[in-house]
């Protein structure tokens, strides 16, 4: 039925793409008109329109006319005419959804449209790129459009200074990369003064490859941390021990430990515990009769296990490489290096002491955000990319963005051929190998994609083996990747890339001639016209032979990889083909596939270098990434629900900092505190309506001395003065405490005690605000093993942080009033405070976090439930995965917590031992668990 309805009336995506139609006609018929103004005439209509909006019209009302002046102004300047499709694109992104446009059909050029018009009003406009490199190629090429029709354009980049910052924000359009924005939005939350902020109000953002940033690089949240004063020379001392280390053969044999690949974990055998804690015993790292697990060596334990995971499970070339003697990870989703980001719980350390670099302190959070919550502060979002239809659902349910497919502007062609599996690594590998020898002696080009630099390497070896010319386009070449997919169309060229590396530039058949082109004399139309006559000649023989040919080395997790990968050929109506290589021994097969399939291929009793070619193993294996992809929304859906906790926290916090930093003196605030915590203090010690006999006064006293530095004589006003009641002592001690402070200000001056009371309410804000992240960090370690106790781990958090953050509200007020009532007065006391907030920023480090692995979150969620959790505690044992400072088993930090034991409470009804066992095994309760 539902088929036939949508056959009658259209899906939901063709009824939105008809209804824009509408308008595209009207940016249609005014095109003539719009040809036939001068460029002051054309340039005019930008203060035209902001003089209409200003009198009441809406951005709807002028958007046709907006469009029109955008098409007609590139066609002058960029030479680009946007095609009726592209049309379409900028509305779906002025109206806040995501297109999903192919590649090659002009995203860039689209976004022109809706940026012009939604940056109008003056409120700016945020383009958000993957990065720096086309943040800055971006704004440069349709900067030029931009600038001629009277806007002006910025570009933010990491390192950048505060005024560069504050200056490119204030324009009208800003480019930059999703991680410096969100990195600015949390360094303004931590500025001391108005003055200190770069930002303006987040008003509309276009978010490029919209997919990649708000899926792949969602699961882990933004940090800027700074440094603890942990040893990095404990670091260095258990990498040596680890070496003396020996692995299990097998999971019952001899050895020290036995790794878990699925889990990314790394556990100590018996023997293996007794030798490290003989190990540590000889370097002088245990006593004599210390254990490795008593509570003062949990930091070592600690050390143990990363430096246990470096050695075993993290490779060189594979999950990080070295650049500059620093350790850089590397992207598993697309390949490119992470500059500035860190494996949290000592792991990076340890791979640091393994490499023999110079090992950085270990950082605690200072400020932190998910990239769901960052960008969900925009007034408006909009996103394009080349595949989001998969992840449509997710993009609705978090972010409220409907994705709507655009039409290409010509018909695809492109040959999607079926996989070909292969039993062993090798094989695939020398197929590849051969397919693109034969593709580029016909003068075809080829593009390998590959998931690792390790396995560029291998291909980029064995096409040297053949004398096939090539490049290599990984990680480690990250500066030229734009340069050499540009030209990866030529004939015959052959070029291997990350899966994702290159990705926001295309490959034209023929190859890419603009830059000969401006490499020519001013005016040499003949030079030009002999170059594009020669790029034709080539351009039609790289048709002829097919074009792009796509190899895949391997299936990837999630199958917008792969269609982003098939997506680099067949651009604008081009020819192309692509095809995937298999094999029994790639990670997704080996983990993800059912092992009958497995055992079915093996049984085939293929000869070496036989490949398999059935859509039965290709429908397998998409199955298998449909279950990856459900199980990684479902680890962002996670992430989420414990940030929201963090952020309902976040955005009180910021607003009160911002309520201080904005207002020129902060007394009335003070008094309120003040009076707040006078009022605690006493009632603490002399309870409200009560006896006499059961009020404190030795200990009032002490802590009213202790607390504002203030002798009272208490006990003697109360001996002297028979009728002094509760009341009349309140307003005895409260009219003394405050004739003390009004002194102090009266000494101090008025300006002076303002901007002191105002650098101490922001300094303890900071202060305990950063001791609250940190305890949720600890909370968030340990809060799944709650499911254990058949409590749902995600209400225990939001319980007890909800606690934690009233304390903290608590302790700020108590410590803003101690300090003001103690503190010694001095006028320089803000410049100091200013010079400490400039050096603290300087030594920060700026995070996002990699996510884990689909195996790694899998075994998490399989070991909860195997080991009797409920399936809530199951599924925050996966979220543990991904959220920040939780890469090693969760363990008790010394100090942390009360060491009290606590009084028993029984929060369930009482089992009886004749009743069924509530674990569902069909025993008596006293036969079953209730045995002990």
């Amino acid at each position: 039925m539902s088929n036939f309805l949508t056959k009658l009336i259209g899906s939901r995506n063709q009824r939105v793409v008809k209804r824009l139609h509408r308008i595209v006609d009207a940016v249609n018929a005014l095109e003539s008109d719009f040809e036939a103004l001068d460029d002051d005439a054309l340039v005019a209509k930008t203060q035209e329109f902001r003089e209409r909006l200003e009198a009441g019209a809406s951005l709807d009302d002028i958007s046709a006319e907006a469009f029109a002046t955008v098409r007609e102004a590139s066609k002058r300047i960029l030479g680009m005419r946007h095609f009726d499709v592209q049309l379409i694109g900028g509305l779906v992104l002025h109206q806040g959804k995501i297109a999903e446009m192919k590649t090659g059909e002009g995203k860039t050029l689209v976004a022109t449209l809706t940026t012009y018009l939604n940056a109008l009003p003056g409120d700016g406009v945020h383009i958000i790129t993957v990065n720096d490199y086309l943040a800055s190629r971006d704004a440069e090429w349709m900067g030029r459009l931009y600038r001629f029709l009277g806007l002006s354009v910025g570009v933010i980049y990491s390192g950048q200074d505060p005024q560069g910052k504050r200056a490119a924000y204030a324009c009208d359009i800003t480019y930059g990369t999703n991680n410096e924005f969100g990195f600015d939005y949390l360094r303004d939350n931590m500025a001391f003064s108005p003055g200190d902020r770069v930002q303006r109000p987040l008003n509309y953002a276009i978010i490029d490859e919209v997919d990649s940033i708000l899926i792949d690089e969602a699961r882990t949240p933004l940090i800027i941390s700074g440094p603890t004063d942990d040893d990095p020379a404990t670091s260095q001392h258990v990498d040596r021990l680890v070496k003396h280390l020996q692995p299990q053969e097998e999971e019952e044999g001899p050895g020290d430990y036995w790794p878990e690949e699925k889990n990314k974990q790394v556990f100590l055998t018996e023997d293996g515990h007794q030798k490290v804690e003989g190990l540590m015993r000889d370097a002088g790292l245990l006593e004599a009769e210390e254990s490795l697990y008593d509570a003062n060596n949990v930091a070592l334990m600690h050390h143990m296990n990363a430096a246990l995971r470096a050695h075993v499970l993290y490779q060189r070339d594979v999950d990080y490489i070295i650049n500059d003697g620093q350790i850089v990870i590397v992207d598993e989703f697309t390949g490119r290096t992470m500059p500035g980001r860190r494996w949290s719980d000592g792991l990076h350390q340890a791979i640091e002491a393994k490499e023999g670099v110079k090992i950085q302190k270990e950082n605690q959070t200072l400020a932190s955000i998910t990239f769901q919550n960052f960008f969900r502060l925009y007034d408006k979002l909009a996103g394009m990319t080349g595949t989001a239809d998969t992840e449509a659902f997710e993009f609705q349910s978090i972010y409220g963005l409907e994705v709507v497919v655009i039409p290409t502007n010509r018909p695809l062609v492109r040959k999607d051929l079926p996989d070909q599996i292969y039993m062993t690594g090798a094989e695939k590998f020398e197929a590849i190998a051969e397919e693109a020898r034969q593709a580029s002696e016909r003068g075809q080009p080829v593009l390998i994609g590959t998931a690792s630099i390790e396995a560029s390497e291998v291909l980029a070896r064995l096409l040297r083996q053949r004398g096939i010319r090539h490049e290599v386009l990984n990680a480690k070449q990250h500066k030229r990747e734009a340069e050499i997919i540009a030209q990866a169309g030529r004939p015959g060229a052959v070029t291997i890339a990350t899966n994702m590396a290159g990705r926001g530039t295309d490959i034209v058949l023929g190859g890419n001639i603009e830059e000969d082109i401006e490499a020519l004399e001013e005016g040499d139309e003949v030079g030009r016209q002999r170059l594009r006559e020669a790029w034709q000649q080539t351009h039609d023989a790289v048709v002829e032979a097919g074009g792009l040919l796509v190899i895949g080395s391997e299936r990837h997790e999630s199958r917008r990889v792969d269609n982003q990968l098939r997506g680099r050929s067949g651009r604008q109506g081009d020819p192309g083909a692509s095809r995937f290589y298999l094999s029994l021994e790639d990670s997704l097969m080996r983990v993800f596939t059912p092992p009958r399939l497995r055992s079915m291929l093996q049984n085939l009793g293929l000869e070496k270098g036989e490949a398999i070619e059935h859509k039965w193993v290709t429908r397998a294996i998409e199955n298998a990434q449909r279950k990856v992809e459900s199980h990684h929304f479902d680890i962002r859906k996670q992430l989420l629900e414990y940030d929201n906790v963090a952020n309902d926290q976040r955005q009180v916090i910021y607003e009160q900092r911002n309520e201080i930093m904005d207002a020129d003196e902060v007394s009335d605030i003070v008094e309120n505190i003040w009076g707040d915590v006078v009022d605690k203090l006493i009632s603490e010690h002399i309870p409200p309506q009560s006896l006499e006999e059961q009020w404190d006064v030795e200990g009032l006293t002490e802590a009213i001395q202790r607390d504002f530095g203030q002798e009272m004589p208490i006990q003697q006003w109360l001996d002297e003065e028979k009728t002094l009641d509760e009341e009349g002592l309140r307003e005895r001690i409260g009219a003394r405490l405050k004739e003390a402070y009004d002194a102090k200000r009266e000494e101090a001056g008025p300006e002076t005690m303002a901007q002191i009371e105002k650098a101490v309410l922001l300094q303890v804000v900071d202060s305990l605000w950063r001791e609250h992240l940190a305890s949720m960090d600890y909370l968030r370690k340990g809060i799944h093993l709650r499911g254990y106790a058949q409590k749902d781990p995600k209400n225990e958090y939001k319980r007890e942080a909800f606690e934690m953050f009233n304390d903290m509200l608590s302790r700020l007020k108590h410590e803003t009033v101690t300090v003001l009532a103690r503190g010694r007065v001095r006028a320089d006391i803000t410049d100091e405070a200013r010079e400490d907030r400039r050096r603290q920023m300087e030594n920060l480090d700026f995070q996002h976090a990699e996510a884990a692995s689909a195996a790694e979150q899998a075994a998490a969620a399989a070991q909860a439930q195997s080991e009797g959790a409920s399936e809530d505690a199951a599924a925050d044992e996966v979220a543990r995965a991904n959220l920040p400072g939780t890469d090693a088993p969760a363990e008790r930090v010394p100090g942390d917590g009360d060491t009290r034991p606590e009084t028993f409470v029984r929060n369930e009804r009482k089992i009886g031992r004749n009743e069924p066992c509530p674990c569902g095994s069909g025993k008596k309760y006293k036969h079953c668990h209730g045995r002990d």
